[in-house]
């Protein structure tokens, strides 16, 4: 099944990112499964509020309206949510005229080994815990920040990443915690020329640059930005390794 996606732009969100279920969870946490589940049941019609992730999903997925196949982007749910409670998230995703139609229900497993078998080049979740399992495993992830919803109406998708041990391997970090900042800058000097491994997001960037690559000029609506503490003369191995990617 993610084979026929290898084109696309594969993202996974947890229900709890793209959806608010504050108010589900705590109903959880102090009445425990059988009362959440019957709540779930109960309002399953009642569509959840939007969630942190709402807002660049559905972005993302207004991008499939501008580009044609096989590129475009996917939205995959996990939740760990049971079919049966999960019922009320779908219910929503139709609400809210979604194009979600993969999703993993793990009847109160962690999702984050899923997100290989799908295929995900990014994980978005609000649990730091499962963040935490997927980068251990090598998949690119993030914990989204709650803070009070940016309704804003700009298209424009913008995604910012760090440098090293993020986008890049973590070779150069090591020398420049091990051995000190000039170290570090004697290393980068000695090896400008050698583009660095890829780090984590790297496949992430991959797509989202193949992506990039697949909307017209015209209608370019994202915009990517690297945020790094290096400084010159440190810069140079990082610009020719972005080249070498390219």
């Amino acid at each position: 099944m993610a084979e026929a996606a290898l084109e696309k732009l594969v993202i996974a969100i947890s229900s709890r990112a793209l959806f608010n279920l504050d108010e589900e969870h705590l109903v959880f946490e102090e009445q425990g499964l059988e009362a959440y589940s019957a709540y779930q049941i109960e309002h399953e019609d009642t569509p959840l509020e939007r969630g942190q992730a709402f807002a660049l999903a559905k972005k993302l997925l207004a991008l499939n309206d501008i580009v044609s196949e096989p590129f475009g982007v996917e939205i995959v749910l996990l939740s760990r949510n049971s079919a049966d409670t999960g019922l009320r998230i779908f219910n929503s995703i139709e609400h809210y005229d979604l194009s979600i139609t993969r999703a993993a229900f793990c009847g109160g497993e962690s999702p984050w080994r899923y997100i290989q078998a799908f295929g995900c080049h990014l994980f978005l979740s609000s649990e730091p815990g499962d963040v935490k399992k997927a980068l251990e495993n090598g998949v690119a992830a993030a914990t989204l920040v709650s803070k009070p919803l940016n309704h804003s109406s700009t298209p424009t998708i913008r995604f910012a990443f760090d440098g090293d041990a993020v986008l890049f391997s973590d070779e150069a970090e090591k020398v420049y915690k091990s051995e000190g900042l000039a170290a570090f800058t004697a290393s980068e000097q000695a090896q400008r020329k050698e583009p660095l491994m890829g780090g984590p997001f790297k496949s992430f960037l991959s797509a989202l640059h193949l992506l990039q690559q697949s909307i017209p000029a015209k209608d370019q609506l994202i915009r990517t930005a690297l945020v790094t503490a290096r400084s010159a003369p440190a810069h140079e191995r990082v610009i020719r390794t972005l080249r070498a990617w390219d």
